[in-house]
């Protein structure tokens, strides 16, 4: 009987030659084919996950609704996940994984065509505007009506009456809808993660898992990337495209009210997920196994039984059939025994926390963009996707062939982690010196003086010189004046006459523009806010570029962190630890972190919109300082937390690996004493074989 090398044990054993024993160093065929699936699957996930975050404003925008309610409807994803996560990821993972994961994707393809259903159902949209000229006529439109003393404070009033259709619009929350589809694509996501790693940790060689774990997770950034150029593409075409004349619309993508063909991306990403469920349908349940693996997970005859067979093909892992009454039973043990490990306990409470900052910081980072530096929802997406999103895949794969090419042990991963992180936060608290001053919106930044520090409240945006001008104060249709301020109307800015239609309506004789005026000039506007001043287009590149870098770096430990989660537990236990993760940090991080985010967004908005029906709408205008420092400083603040944390699990972690090397230390010359034992029972079988083999009497005897 043949003997194998000891190099042999990091290899998968194919013996296709009953006289003989071939070692292959590659990667098993069908293994490759689920690695390239299940990237797939990563990549179509990725890329409705990100378009979703890609459509936050325009969502507010069509549904009328506060950013704290996105957050709702953005977590409802995760709430999909908390609902099967635990099931999943411990009885799905002893049945067959690939097609777990395939109907996981068909779940996550339903899911994604529900969101965009209700562009199919509802009306058009509705600009909020007093332009009302036709798209033909030249003739003036006075945007002053004439006031009366009972019409004088009409801002009690909404600007426009409710139509007939109101009731009917106000009965049904056609973000319910958007809510129900993205429950459901997180119900479908479930099992792609524990069930996809546990698959690869479980078939690859040691020191191969952590390289295509990291291949796998870049490829999944990658479709982010997509996602929100996708985002970008969408938004710049018009939410009601082929069914409105486009010379009607007289707002532009960087106008507050602007939204984009959200609907769209949604079918398209849709159609993506469906194609990913294909591929797993044609995978095995079970893969041949690396050597070395079977000698964890088997006694030490089946070990050496693998080893030297030289009939045997291909090994794998002896299943047995599922018992789910057994299953059942032994999940609380299993639980208690996973949770009373606690270096794994400590990094759930770590990552927790960070998630909690990224989530957050990720969800609003394309509002911020627009927000705070004026840009367009559709610049803003097409930043997050060509600049960001392709820092954080090169730094997740640099991470994985960083700890390959060191062979980092558990402590250097840990280490390497954290410096990253660190130094990432460092970089990022020059963000608080990238600001931009709020823009001049006379009656909400600053007074119609031009003078600045104003406290806004509804009554502000009345002033003398439009006070013979019957306006609402809910209305938000601006005009940049020649003085370089914006006015929330043509009534409120005090313009007598308006000339040209559509996107070239010009408002003449603006009094408001006069008290304003340092130096004589026309007193006219034009449609949409004033830019923001070149000070803040100057900072906006050197905001990108601190962004990328830090990116890059905070990525770097992505993938080490990973893996210290994979190697700190039992092999048994990696399935239920992996959904566990997932389970706590889409419950307490994944849920919560869009909704207070977006609560705390809100409390800095200046000027709410008004629905058709009366009720506050979305936020047109923000305070932009108090947006920046309770953005960023939320972000770091959270990060700061699991720096703490991370002290602990460092003290947890190095007296884990100090016990595990007393208890190698304590039974290595038992189990060492026990092997040769077993090594010479071994070797007297096989002389007592040979010598029945040779003795010419042996069947006279038998």
């Amino acid at each position: 009987m043949k003997k194998m090398d000891n190099t042999a044990t990091d290899s998968w054993i194919v013996d296709n030659n009953p006289d003989s024993s071939t070692v292959k160093n590659s990667c098993h065929p069908n293994l490759k084919m689920f690695l390239a699936a299940l990237s797939f699957a990563y990549f179509a996930k990725a890329l409705s996950g990100s378009y979703m975050k890609s459509t936050i404003t325009q969502l507010e925008r069509r549904f009328d609704i506060p950013s704290y309610l996105i957050g709702i409807i953005d977590g409802s994803f995760e709430i999909g996940n908390l609902l099967v996560i635990a099931f999943v990821s411990y009885f799905c993972a002893k049945l067959h994984r690939p097609k777990i994961i395939a109907i996981g994707c068909i779940l996550m393809s339903f899911g994604t065509f529900l969101i965009a259903m209700p562009h199919f159902i509802i009306g058009r949209y509705k600009i909020e505007t007093s332009i009302r000229s036709s798209v033909n006529s030249t003739n003036n439109l006075s945007p002053c009506p004439a006031s009366s003393p009972e019409s004088l404070w009409a801002g009690d009033r909404p600007s426009i009456l409710p139509s007939r259709g109101c009731e009917k619009e106000s009965s049904v929350s056609m973000w319910i809808y958007v809510l129900l589809g993205n429950i459901l694509r997180g119900i479908g996501e479930t099992p792609v993660q524990p069930l996809g790693i546990s698959y690869i940790d479980d078939y690859a060689q040691s020191d191969n898992a952590a390289l295509y774990i990291g291949c796998v997770q870049t490829i999944s950034i990658i479709g982010p990337v997509f996602g929100y150029l996708l985002g970008s593409l969408c938004a710049k075409i018009y939410v009601d495209i082929g069914y409105v004349d486009m010379e009607t619309i007289t707002i532009t993508p960087g106008d507050a009210r602007w939204v984009g063909a959200w609907w769209l991306g949604y079918l398209i990403a849709g159609a993506i997920t469906l194609m990913s469920a294909v591929p797993f349908w044609f995978l095995p349940k079970s893969l041949p196994m690396p050597v070395e693996k079977h000698d964890t997970n088997c006694t030490p005859e089946q070990t050496r039984f693998i080893k030297d067979s030289p009939g045997l093909k291909h090994k794998f892992r002896p299943e047995e059939p599922a018992n789910l009454h057994l299953m059942a039973s032994e999940f609380v043990p299993t639980l208690k025994s996973l949770l009373g490990n606690p270096v794994y306990t400590i990094y759930l409470c770590v990552t927790i926390v960070q998630f909690n900052s990224l989530i957050g910081m990720v969800t609003y980072k394309p509002k911020y963009i627009e927000q705070h530096y004026g840009q367009s929802a559709s610049k803003a997406n097409f930043l997050m996707g060509m600049i960001n999103i392709p820092a954080v895949a090169l730094g997740m794969f640099s991470g994985g062939v960083v700890m390959k090419k060191y062979k980092l042990t558990i402590m250097g991963a840990a280490k390497f982690a954290f410096g990253t992180s660190l130094l990432g936060y460092f970089l990022s608290l020059i963000f608080f010196a990238m600001g931009c001053e709020n823009a001049k919106v006379a009656g909400i930044t600053v007074s119609y003086s031009g003078v600045g520090g104003l406290s806004y409240q509804e009554q502000s945006l009345i002033s003398v010189c439009n006070s013979d001008c019957s306006c609402t104060s809910r209305e938000w249709d601006p005009v940049c004046g020649e003085n370089g301020i914006t006015y929330v109307s043509p009534c409120l800015a005090g313009c007598n006459s308006s000339t040209g239609s559509g996107k070239n309506t010009v408002f003449n004789n603006c009094k408001c523009l006069a008290v304003a005026n340092t130096q004589p000039g026309n007193l006219t506007a034009t449609l949409g806010q004033c830019p923001h001043r070149d000070s803040c287009e100057k900072v906006f590149p050197y905001f990108l570029a601190m962004s990328v870098l830090s990116s890059f770096i905070i990525s770097l430990g992505g993938t080490p962190g990973f893996m210290l989660l994979v190697r700190c537990i039992k092999p048994e236990l990696k399935s239920l630890a992996l959904g566990i993760h997932t389970l706590a940090t889409r419950t307490l991080a994944g849920i919560p972190a869009p909704i207070y985010f977006g609560a705390i967004i809100d409390t800095t908005c200046l000027k709410w919109g008004y629905k058709m029906c009366g009720g506050r709408g979305a936020c047109r205008i923000y305070d932009t300082s108090a947006y920046r420092i309770v953005y960023l400083g939320l972000t770091l603040g959270l990060r700061t937390v699991s720096f703490f944390l991370c002290i602990l699990g460092f003290a947890l972690l190095k007296r884990h690996i100090k016990k595990e090397e007393k208890h190698v230390l304590t039974n290595g010359s038992a189990e060492l004493e026990t092997l040769r034992k077993e090594e010479n029972s071994s070797i007297h079988c096989e002389q007592f074989i040979l010598a029945l083999d040779c003795n010419p009497d042996r069947e006279t005897r038998l």
